[in-house]
């Protein structure tokens, strides 16, 4: 059997995106007018190096400590000024950003989980910015941002235990066709679509509003880039902006 070639691959990939892209529901505009976010695709290779995500948390801890960007505070408060639009509270449930964050400066560190979500967590620490991994082929569809109707389920764990919950009315959730995948925007990600080192298909969405600005967006989705590829040498990456006033 022949090999395909990069431009084979590529349109393979092309069209997998096509078919997997986001979509937001228009009522997000009236919570978040000023979202955006980059949605990245990744069809992963052998992992190499799994030691490139240890030195970038380190990088990340410093950074966090030390030298975190001007605009960080202000994008932290954007969105938790976003999360009380719809009813979350967000000294309870803080945006994914605001809890990394406050955990390092608490204890320094964070627990490893494996070498793809420590290094989106580096990212995510570094650059103030809600980062989140999903397994694509655990989907059922493709991701949708939108507002929960409350019936909808959420698998999760309680007390070591799988469990299945259920969103708020009116609570912005990421989800698919069968269910939430992720609460309260990008507070708790699901069990189900939970990314290993070991996916096949990778999705990555950085969401950012207002304050942080959309170079530093593209800076941040080209470190997570830099990091996979280094990583993971034959991944194949794609990335696109989407935002709420696109729908």
């Amino acid at each position: 059997m022949a090999a395909r070639d990069s431009h084979e691959d590529s349109a393979a990939l092309s069209i997998y995106i096509d078919e997997m892209s986001p979509s937001i529901d228009p009522r997000i505009a009236a919570v978040a007018p000023d979202f955006r976010a980059l949605s990245i695709v990744v069809e992963s290779g052998a992992l190499v190096d799994g030691a490139r995500a240890g030195q970038e948390l380190e990088l990340a801890y410093r950074a966090v400590a030390r030298t975190e960007p001007a605009w960080a505070a202000a994008h932290i408060e954007a969105w938790a000024e976003a999360f009380r639009r719809f009813g979350a509270k967000p000294q309870r449930t803080p945006c994914s950003a605001e809890a990394l964050r406050k955990r390092v400066l608490r204890d320094g560190a964070l627990p490893r989980v494996n070498p793809v979500v420590d290094l989106y967590n580096a990212i995510s620490l570094r650059f103030a910015v809600p980062v989140g991994g999903e397994n694509l082929d655990a989907y059922a569809g493709r991701p949708l941002l939108t507002i929960a109707t409350g019936a909808e389920d959420f698998d999760t764990m309680k007390d070591g235990q799988p469990a299945v919950e259920h969103p708020e009315p009116g609570e912005v959730v990421w989800r698919d066709d069968r269910a939430v995948t992720c609460r309260r925007w990008n507070w708790r990600q699901g069990v189900r679509t939970r990314l290993g080192a070991d996916a096949r298909r990778m999705w990555f969405i950085l969401e950012s509003l207002g304050p942080m600005p959309l170079e530093a967006l593209h800076e941040a989705g080209g470190a997570l880039g830099d990091g996979l590829r280094a990583m993971m040498p034959a991944a194949r990456i794609e990335a696109t902006l989407i935002s709420a006033s696109a729908g």
